[in-house]
């Protein structure tokens, strides 16, 4: 699916955790929080090595599974007071989303992340969204993609590679997150960058023409 496509048009929708923010640090400081409040060890290394899925697939490692839904809010409702602050924006993620709108598109976020916390991290680190849109994991991530008309979308996961492909968008997987850049070709990338500091030549060439001043 590789090609130019239309300033006018452009639409491009971006991961979040591990693609636009390095989310690690908070994550397993709202982990250690949420063990801390429900006395329920929780292995806080290990499930920030599996970023990408819905919270809750997560969370069946550690509680009874009458428990997940119940601990799934209790972790969002600590999350904006433990997660926000630590968070850093990931390498080159505000020049991929001013990269965007100096060709003249449209840089929206589709997550899996709950929207409001979504939020809170780009508002936290400076980052503007044309669109956050959140709770949708891979396929379903296609549903937001369609509705904005992205072209192009980026993530770290083979999931972002799935919700893409699905949306008729162009996958750009980045190798900053839980996923190999082989693994991400494995499930259909069509580009792999090593992060997003890559990604403004990526898109000049992309576009057929300079993005950038």
């Amino acid at each position: 699916m590789a090609g130019m496509a239309s300033h006018s048009a452009l639409t491009v929708g971006f991961d979040l955790d591990m693609t636009l923010i390095d989310s690690r640090p908070g994550i397993k400081a709202a982990y250690e929080a949420l063990s801390a409040r429900t006395g329920t060890y929780i292995d806080s290394d290990l499930a920030i090595t599996r970023l990408g899925p819905p919270l809750e697939q997560e969370l069946v490692h550690w509680f009874p599974d009458e428990r997940v839904e119940e601990m799934g809010e209790l972790y969002r409702e600590l999350y904006p007071e433990y997660a926000i602050a630590p968070t850093p924006a990931m390498k080159g993620a505000r020049q991929a989303i001013e990269t965007v709108r100096r060709a003249g598109g449209r840089a929206i976020v589709v997550t899996a992340k709950h929207e409001p916390n979504a939020k809170l991290h780009l508002s936290h680190l400076g980052i503007e969204a044309d669109a956050v849109i959140g709770w949708l994991w891979a396929e379903a991530k296609a549903e937001a993609l369609r509705e904005h008309g992205a072209t192009v979308y980026i993530g770290d996961h083979t999931g972002d590679v799935r919700g893409a492909r699905t949306a008729g968008a162009l996958s750009v997987a980045v190798a900053t997150g839980p996923c190999a850049a082989d693994e991400l070709l494995t499930a259909g990338a069509d580009v792999v960058l090593d992060d997003l500091t890559a990604f403004p030549a990526w898109l000049s060439g992309y576009l057929g023409g300079p993005t950038a001043d």
